[in-house]
């Protein structure tokens, strides 16, 4: 695991520039840097070693020097490609799972990313055809930030790297603000910062003569080619592969654990964990306090039956300390507040090993969220015609649906808006925090100007309408595998582990654990109320039944209680500020009426305070002022 940063050409030989974007993102590699500069090229490397730790620094060429590259990842599959490639004449000079890249772009060019099974994101220097080569791994576990302007292109791990150079210009970009408060994340295809952009994850990018070029290489097919088969043999299969996908990542020369959070997931991993290690598993748990955000008791069940090394740290969240270091690790404004565990769980896990496995891809490959159950249920209803979902959902409406966003009557009212929706655009409605309408009473009318015409569904019609599921269920996995998972949940655990210099290993994101799992029909992994039914049948050899059957808990911490106790005024403090104010962006009437609708009870609006909040903070430390090197505890 490492960090990687760039520039290709006219004057991209600047030294000083490249040392300057990897010390920016040196958490991410403390163990070594790297460098490859000639006429109008720079790559650079910062690296966390972990396998081959006394012979594998980077950049790595080929046998003639006439290819390096700098890898941040893992090749998981890199024994079994070495052997191959050494039967087919190459000589490696170590023992790293990075030089297997070099061999394979000799033999297959661009499509040596077919080959690689892995979580990566490498720059590719063909010396020869004078000739870059970007590649990003399948799901997006590996980040890649890329800007080209006048026939150079810049590239880095973060986008901080890129902004060393002062040639680039800091400035947000509305539309991706947009995005962002609408789902609380930036999404994958846009960038905050105008001018940058986000490599797609599956896809290459090459540059040659100042022209670039992007390019696909692998999607998830949702065809039920598994249907038929009987649900036995089904459990066996997944059990199977789960293994495999573990056995690959047990692959390190350093220490490593897993977290253990006590739900079905990592609980999995653990369990696949146990059955192929000679000593016992290190695991690692946070846990706080407030019964309502605790798991703790639930890890120690799992922890105990495999015999665990258990590590469990309470926390109580200094939102106060740890908001500048969130705000400068994640580079772009950030919403999922799930963050704050995951700091904290990465900081403690790093004490003891440099690699963890988690859980990370379940929901997405069997369909364990609440939403899934709640399309299954709305494919069902479909006749109903949609002017009449539309009467019954303003009716709720008129009654109210409470303080807060998980009752049983909000969840109808959602249910109903969807059925009174194209098919396509319903999903949006389910993972929007803010929707349409209340942002443009949110925004100014300058802010409003700069968006043009809003696109209805943003980022999410797309993946929906090009998906080959035929079932509702299919389809939104599909779509959440390129959007929330891709923008929020596999970047969420990136910088949070990354800012502490430790690895993470997801089994369940294995492109071929997630290809077997996007076969199996869509009524075996959600059947009435249960969710990830399959999974957790094929699960109960491994695990215990209370922990199968317990109702999903999210990693989260208690964003209501704080904004009406420890944190009641800091939302004023910072939105009201002048210095947030002048910006033109939100209205001020708008923002205080969020402030007091939290503060009076009225309603929950702590999430979007917390979106306000982290947005502020980052125009304040990435828009305003000098490009930053470093976090700091100044929330002014």
């Amino acid at each position: 695991m490492c960090g990687i940063a760039g520039k290709v050409g006219p004057g991209a030989n600047d030294r000083a520039l490249t040392e300057r974007m990897c010390a920016v993102i040196r958490h991410r590699g403390p163990d070594a840097h790297g460098a490859y500069v000639a006429e109008g090229v720079a790559l650079g490397i910062q690296r966390l070693a972990v396998i081959d730790t006394e012979t594998g620094d980077q950049p790595i060429y080929n046998e003639d020097r006439s290819v390096v590259v700098v890898l941040n990842g893992e090749i998981y599959n890199y024994r079994e490609l070495r052997d191959e490639l050494i039967a087919r004449g190459h000589n490696f000079m170590t023992r790293t799972d990075t030089e297997v890249i070099v061999h394979l772009y000799e033999e297959m060019g661009d499509r040596c990313v077919e080959r690689l099974r892995g979580m990566f994101a490498f720059a590719l220097w063909d010396c020869g055809r004078r000739r870059l080569l970007l590649g990003r791994d399948r799901v997006g576990k590996k980040p890649l930030f890329y800007r080209e302007d006048n026939g150079r292109l810049w590239f880095g791990s973060e986008a901080k790297a890129i902004l060393q150079d002062p040639e680039v210009p800091r400035r947000p970009d509305p539309a991706a603000l947009d995005s962002y408060l609408q789902f609380h994340y930036v999404p994958p295809d846009q960038s905050a910062f105008a001018g940058l952009s986000k490599m797609a994850p599956g896809h290459t990018l090459s540059w040659q003569d100042g022209r670039v070029r992007t390019q696909r290489y692998w999607r998830l097919s949702y065809r039920d080619e598994l249907a038929g088969i009987p649900e036995p043999e089904l459990h066996e299969l997944i059990r199977e592969h789960l293994l495999e996908a573990t056995r690959l990542r047990l692959r390190s020369d350093v220490p490593l654990g897993a977290f253990l959070s006590g739900g079905v997931d990592s609980g999995a991993v653990v369990a696949a964990m146990a059955r192929q290690l000679s000593e016992p598993v290190k695991t690692f748990s946070v846990g706080f306090d407030v019964a309502e955000f605790d798991e703790t008791a639930h890890a120690q069940t799992v922890a105990d039956l495999y015999g665990t090394d258990h590590h469990q740290l309470r926390v109580e969240p200094d939102a106060i300390s740890i908001l500048p270091r969130l705000v400068w690790h994640y580079d772009e404004p950030f919403a999922d507040h799930s963050a704050i565990p995951s700091f904290y769980l990465a900081e403690m896990t790093r004490r003891e090993v440099t690699v963890a496995l988690n859980g990370d891809g379940g929901d997405e490959c069997f369909a364990g969220y609440r939403r899934y159950r709640a399309a299954a249920m709305t494919s069902r209803f479909a006749w109903i015609p949609q002017w009449m979902s539309g009467l019954g959902a303003h009716v709720i409406r008129t009654m109210g649906t409470g303080a807060r966003q998980d009752t049983t009557r909000a969840r109808i009212s959602r249910v109903l808006e969807a059925l009174a929706t194209v098919p396509e655009l319903r999903y949006a409605s389910w993972v929007t925090y803010l929707d349409a309408r209340a942002r443009r009473e949110l925004y100014t009318p300058e802010f409003l100007e700069t968006l043009g015409n809003e696109q209805p569904g943003g980022m999410l019609v797309e993946p929906y309408l090009a998906s080959d599921a035929t079932s509702e269920v299919d389809r939104l996995l599909d779509v959440d595998v390129q959007t929330y998972l891709a923008g929020d949940l596999l970047v969420k655990m990136d910088i949070a582990t990354m800012a502490h210099s430790l690895e993470v290993r997801s089994p369940l994101l294995d492109q071929e654990f997630m290809q077997m799992a996007a076969a199996l029909p869509a009524e075996a992994k959600v059947r009435g109320a249960t969710s990830k039914r399959l999974f957790k049948d094929a699960l109960e050899p491994w695990l215990p039944q209370s922990i199968l059957t317990r109702g999903k808990m999210g990693f989260t911490v208690p964003l209501r209680e704080w904004f009406r106790g420890q944190l009641r005024d800091l939302p004023r403090e910072i939105l009201l500020d002048p210095c947030s104010l002048q910006r033109g962006l939100f209205r001020q009437a708008s923002i205080e009426r969020v402030i007091d609708d939290h503060l009076s009870g009225r309603c929950d609006t702590s999430n979007t305070l917390w979106a306000l909040l982290q947005l502020e903070l980052w125009m304040r430390k990435f828009i305003d002022g000098e490009i930053p090197t470093g976090p700091d505890a100044d929330l002014s």
